[in-house]
């Protein structure tokens, strides 16, 4: 079995200290087998003045040059032909271009046990009937979008008695739903089943706003859950606090911050990040995260703002094994949560703009140049 393989087969879904040397030497793997077959890959490694052969050590994961996900929405990089992808996702592309990612048999293969430990030890499966509400929109052949797909999957971690959609699928469009889920809702009260919302944290914002404004409070069935994920996005001029939002759920739908859950994932890189009981999202043992300075891309210490640069090794489709977010983030040392995981977690503060990403060093400016 490959480094990989073992490593997304090894129970311990927060047992970083026991692999970082399987972790590396899974990236080393991952990063021999692109060199080898993107030559584009190639380039942008030599480019940078990245020599496999000095990259040795996890000590040396810093070194593999992060890909900015600015680049790929014009640049796309394979290292297998298309064709012999299982699946395409997609971003929603709200800054203007898409990302499409194709994965491999091998995978899908090694993220189904890595699903499934996540969603065991965070403890979201039931076999309880269940009623969704889905602030997103209802699946459909000619969407590809990442998070319709993880929406809906999602609807599967307890059996689903009803599931609404707040944008439904009229055949040639998209139409808002609004009454719709609010029916849902009225209804979903006066039953048995739980209720799981799931969403973007804008969207549940505006519904709750929407029960406030129709002066409807709600009061939902015990062990309902709201799922989020995905941030403000375009909607970042009305982001409110997560305290807020906490209340305004608890007082207009009845669902208490203890059964509030937050996702943070991106589709270039395909790790899911689960956040704790208090709310942070420590890195688990499939991935690495570093947190890199706008100006010399350097990785910051625990507590200093900067890139976020994700890195792991599930894929062999493309090249993506260290990727640049355009997002800001902090990363900390993980037993100063209380939580009981010692891995570190990181916090997202916000989205950088195109000039922040372009200042990241004269080096990692060129690959994005190279793009426009």
């Amino acid at each position: 079995m490959s480094s990989c393989g073992k490593l997304f087969r090894h129970r311990g879904l927060y047992d970083q200290a026991q692999t970082d040397a399987l972790f590396f030497k899974a990236v080393r793997e991952n990063t021999y087998w692109h060199i080898d077959r993107c030559e584009n890959y190639r380039e942008i490694l030599k480019q940078q003045g990245f020599d496999i052969e000095r990259f040795n050590d996890y000590d040396d994961l810093f070194q593999l040059p992060p890909i900015p996900t600015l680049y790929l929405k014009r640049n796309p990089l394979y290292s297998m032909p298309v064709q012999r992808m299982r699946m395409v996702s997609t971003t929603t592309g709200t800054s203007g271009q898409p990302v499409s990612v194709g994965f491999d048999p091998r995978a899908l293969l090694n993220g189904a046990p890595m699903l499934y430990r996540t969603l065991q030890k965070h403890k979201l499966f039931s076999m309880k009937p269940t009623n969704y509400v889905i602030l997103g929109y209802q699946p459909s052949k000619r969407n590809q979008m990442g998070a319709v797909r993880t929406a809906y999957v999602s609807t599967f971690f307890a059996p689903a008695r009803h599931r609404e959609f707040a944008l439904k699928d009229n055949g040639s469009d998209y139409e808002l739903n609004i009454e719709g889920v609010l029916n849902a809702l009225c209804r979903y009260q006066n039953q048995k089943s739980p209720v799981r919302i799931h969403g973007f944290p804008a969207y549940l914002y505006f519904l709750t706003k929407k029960l406030e404004q129709e002066k409807l409070r709600l009061t939902m069935p015990a062990k309902s859950m709201i799922f989020l994920g995905g941030g403000w996005k375009q909607f970042a001029s009305e982001q409110v606090e997560k305290r807020e939002l906490y209340e305004l759920a608890d007082r207009w739908l009845g669902i208490p911050e203890s059964q509030f859950r937050e996702f943070f994932g991106v589709v270039e890189h395909n790790v899911p990040y689960c956040d704790c009981k208090n709310h942070h999202f420590h890195v688990p043992i499939y991935s690495r995260v570093l947190v890199r300075d706008i100006q010399t891309l350097r990785p910051q210490p625990f507590g200093e703002p900067g890139i976020l640069n994700l890195i792991t090794p599930l894929l062999k489709s493309m090249p993506l094994t260290s990727i640049l977010t355009d997002d800001i983030a902090v990363l900390y040392d993980g037993k100063s949560c209380g939580c009981g995981i010692e891995t570190p977690y990181f916090e997202i503060l916000g989205r950088a703009g195109l000039k922040d990403i372009k200042t990241c060093t004269a080096g990692a400016a060129s690959i994005l140049e190279a793009g426009q």
